[in-house]
Order: structure tokens, then sequence, then C-alpha cells
């Protein structure tokens, strides 16, 4: 997946989960913040940022905020929407085998999941989660609490003792990490539920990208370890 027209800035704070403030050419620059989430260990003051052009002059921000260069130098994309767009060109490439009729976004009970899809003739449902922490080669998800996303892991559980072949999806929106593992301080309740869905059959598949500027795709799996 590729963007368009990108630009570089100098991050300097976020003033809301949607809206931060930027130095680009010297001058002080209102941008779309394209991930709600914490992101706390990206969004540093004087960390580079890449930025990409809206084509809507209507908008409020020309800008929305999609990577971040780490203090260590590491580019990680941070919008929200990327690993969806990642996971679908992946998905149809064949990352989880020959799959026929990949829809996206597919109500299945009482949610909403990102793709399904046939194999075989038995149905395929898959969850996609980006994920942007990592510390010391360890990519951990969630970086905040998230209740939607123990429900999904759950709906999925039930899926797959229905018959269901069914997948979280882990994309590590970066390189460098070597072990992906749910975050069982931010929420154990994650964590748990992962486990349960693991021994019902759902596959937990982390996935780690290439990332530039205005590119990122996913390149392949790494290790997953779910207990504590």
């Amino acid at each position: 997946m590729r963007y368009k027209n990108i630009h570089e800035a100098v991050f300097l704070r976020r003033l809301n989960r949607f809206v931060a403030e930027v130095e680009m050419g010297g001058e002080t620059v209102f941008v779309h913040v394209k991930n709600t989430g914490r992101c706390a260990e990206l969004l540093v003051k004087g960390n580079r940022v890449c930025l990409e052009r809206s084509d809507n002059p209507a908008r409020k921000t020309a800008y929305d905020l999609v990577a971040v260069v780490r203090g260590d130098g590491r580019l990680v994309n941070m919008d929200s929407m990327a690993p969806n767009r990642a996971a679908a060109e992946w998905l149809a490439a064949g990352g989880l085998g020959a799959l026929e009729d990949l829809r996206a976004e597919v109500a299945l009970g009482e949610s909403r999941f990102d793709f399904a899809a046939a194999q075989g003739g038995r149905p395929v449902v898959i969850e996609v989660k980006g994920c942007t922490l990592e510390k010391d080669g360890v990519a951990r998800f969630p970086d905040a609490p998230t209740q939607r996303g123990v429900k999904h892991v759950r709906e999925l559980t039930r899926l797959a003792r229905e018959g269901c072949r069914c997948a979280v999806l882990i994309v590590i929106q970066m390189k460098g990490a070597t072990l992906f593992t749910p975050n069982w301080e931010t929420h154990p309740a994650f964590g748990e539920a992962l486990l349960e869905a693991r021994a019902a059959g759902v596959e937990i598949v982390a996935v780690d990208c290439n990332v530039e500027p205005g590119f990122m795709e996913i390149d392949g799996r790494i290790p997953v370890r779910l207990e504590a």
C-alpha cells in the first residue's frame, strides 16, 4: 500500500486524540493523527514524522500524520487504517493460503469482522489488529485497554467452535520485532481471550512490515508467545 504526496516534519505535541502540532518549514502546522491509540512512545517532541497531504481543500487539517521515526531511527507506520489495507493485499496474495470470495467488513453474529472468505467450502473469518508498540524486539498489543478487541476475539472463538477457520492477524507496523506477545500489563483480559481462542482453534498470526515514508507492506511471520 502506498501514500501520495508525503512531507516530513518535526513533532511538537498532541492536542487531543485527533490533532497534533508539528513544525514544518519553520511554521507550526496542525495535522490529523490517523491513530486514536496512546502511541506515547512514538509521539515524542522532536521526533521526525511523515505526513500525507490531503487532496481535499475543504479539510480543516491539510495533512495526515502517518509515520514516525523513533528515537532509535526506526520508521514506524502509525496509520490505523494501514494494517487492513496491507492485510487485504497479503491475503489476496495467499498469505493464509488460497481464499475464495475474500470480502472486507463483514457482519457476523454480534460483531463486524475485517475479512471473511471461504476455503474449500469452509467459512474463513479474519480480524486484523495493528501493532505499533515494540521494545527490545518484543511487539505487544494493545497499547491501551480494548474491550472491542476482547469482544472480537471471543466472537472468533465461538465461530471456531462452530467449524469456521478463524484467525487473528497482528500486523506489526515496523521491522525489527522478533516476537509478539499480548500486552499482559496493560490489558490481561485480551491475553486471556487469545489463549482461550487458540485453545478453540483460532490461529494467532503475527507479521512484520517493510515501512518507508510513503509505503508499507507485510513482509513475513514472526513467532508468537501468548503465555504471560
